[in-house]
This record gives structure tokens, sequence and C-alpha cells, in this order.
């Protein structure tokens, strides 16, 4: 599909599984960027700005006039499109319906902040409107963990997010980031982090390995002493993580490029055999089916 009638700020985000979806920027940036370990939107031109109504209204007349019958899922960008106001979030979920009729999914990225001035019935609202997924990146269920990394979260405000979206009936899609606590608090990060899931059970669990950027430069200069992971205690950290999971139905990934070992299945169901892989890798990693330190990445 060429020459979208949208206005793009690269670089441009979104999470592996909205591949093939049209990613239609609400926002510029993230509202909160202060996470030390993340680097999408520090560059100048991503500064946080709420997208004109007009224009984001207008890309979607003109986009469904070129493509609206072939689209199928669209993607609120920037970093936090659920930050507007709903009646703002309304307006283009209405938009999308009247002009990309075929689309069957929107989705968005979320930071539970924006979540505390949203009622469960505005949330509500948003799902019955067409806005079915919701992708939280809590990074951490250890209160130290995120006020290190300055999250602006504590497992409370990010366990009351998850639990306002499941009530409404908005899919969730969790990210946890593995090695943040580095070795110091890699055993708390694991078993709180844990703990988080267990209390909300989200629909998708992801997991990705904490990786820095320009040296860290930004993350380091909060935590200093912080020691990334080895190998090993990446594997460690997700045997912890995984054995202290109790999860009716939740589809699991461990694929993004940041990992090391490919992991996939349903929990519980696929608990066993999850551990187990992350068992075999810990004590025989030669013969382990790893990732290429070269084909890893972000």
């Amino acid at each position: 599909m060429s020459a979208l009638p949208i206005r793009y700020v690269e670089p441009v985000f979104r999470p592996p599984s909205e591949a093939e979806s049209l990613i239609l920027p609400v926002t510029d940036g993230c509202s909160w960027n202060a996470c030390t370990f993340c680097e999408m939107y520090t560059a100048p031109q991503k500064a946080f700005r709420a997208r004109d109504e007009a224009e984001v209204i207008d890309s979607i007349r003109r986009t469904g006039e070129r493509y609206g019958a072939q689209l199928r899922r669209v993607f609120l960008a920037d970093g936090d499109a659920l930050v507007l106001p709903t009646r703002r979030l309304l307006a283009y979920l209405e938009a999308i319906r009247t002009h990309l009729p075929t689309v069957h999914r929107v989705s968005s990225y979320c930071l539970a902040r924006n979540l505390k001035k949203k009622s469960v019935a505005e949330l509500k609202e948003l799902a019955a409107a067409g806005l079915t997924l919701a992708y939280l990146g809590a990074e951490s269920g250890d209160d130290a963990v995120l006020a290190r990394v300055n999250k602006g979260e504590t497992f409370e405000s990010t366990r009351s997010a998850l639990d306002k979206l499941g009530e409404a009936g908005i899919t969730r899609s969790v990210m946890i980031l593995n090695g943040l606590g580095g070795e110091a608090l890699s055993a708390q990060h694991a078993d709180n982090s844990a703990h988080l899931i267990n209390a909300t059970q989200p629909e998708y669990l992801s997991t990705l390995v904490v990786t820095l950027h320009d040296g860290g430069r930004r993350f380091l200069q909060a935590w200093p002493e912080w020691q990334a992971l080895s190998q090993r205690g990446l594997f460690t950290e997700m045997e912890r993580f995984l054995a202290a999971l109790e999860l009716r139905r939740t589809v699991f990934r461990s694929d993004h490029a940041s990992n090391w070992l490919v992991l996939k299945g349903t929990l519980g169901a696929d608990k066993a055999k999850l551990l187990a892989q992350v068992r075999a890798a810990i004590e025989h990693p030669a013969s382990a089916p790893l990732r290429p330190a070269w084909l890893r990445g972000l």
C-alpha cells in the first residue's frame, strides 16, 4: 500500500502483531516519555502532542476512499492513544466504522496512568465503538524496579488499569521486560511480575529482554549500579517467572527479536512444556535452539 494519505512522523513504532495493520497516528510521541529504558520517543520531532482532530478524521476518510475494502485492522499510534479524551476517541472510532467498514480490530498502546481518568463506563463505550485491544507495557510488577526505571507506575496502578480494561471487555496484551531488575533485583522482579499477571489474568502476555541503546546513558545515569543479567541469568529469571504463574487461559509469547530463546504457548496448559524448554536452555545452552546474537535486536 503506497502513498497513504496520512502524515507520519518518523520513527513510527507498533507491536509486532500489528504488522498487517493500518498505523493511524492520533498523537505524536508519548505523554510520559520518562522511562529510562525507552528511547522510542526521545527524538525532538517526537515531542508529545495530540493530533488535530480534523486532520485525523480527514486521513481516515481519504484512506477509506482509496483502500476501504482492503483494511481489516487499525492501530492507533503513537505511544499512548488512550491519553486522549473519550469523546475524541469515540469520534475516531466512528470515522473508522464509517469510512473503513471492513475493519474488525482497532488497538492501541496504553499507559496505566492514563486510565485513572477514564471510568469503566467510558471504556465500555470505547469497546462498543470498536476498540478491541490494548497493549500495556507493565515492564515489571515490582515497585522497587518500577521506581528505579522511572516508570511512573506501581503494582497497584498497573493492576487497577488492567482490571478496568478487563471489566470493560477490552482485550489486554501485557508486556514484561526480562532482565529489567538487573542482578540485584532479578528475583523480586520475577516474583512480583508473576504476582501482577496472576492477579489480572490478561488475555495475552509477552516478554522482551531489556535492551539499552546508546550505551544505556539515560538508564545508567539513574541506576549506575545496575548490572545486566547474563544469558543464563535471563533464562533463570524466566524460569522463576514462569514457575510462579498461575493462569487459566493466557496466550504467551517470548519471540520478540530481543529474546535469545523463543517460547510460545498457552498458559496454563503449556506451562510444563515451556518450563522444560527454559530448563533445557539453562542446563545445555550449547544444544538449545537459541537465536544467533547477530539476529537479536529491536
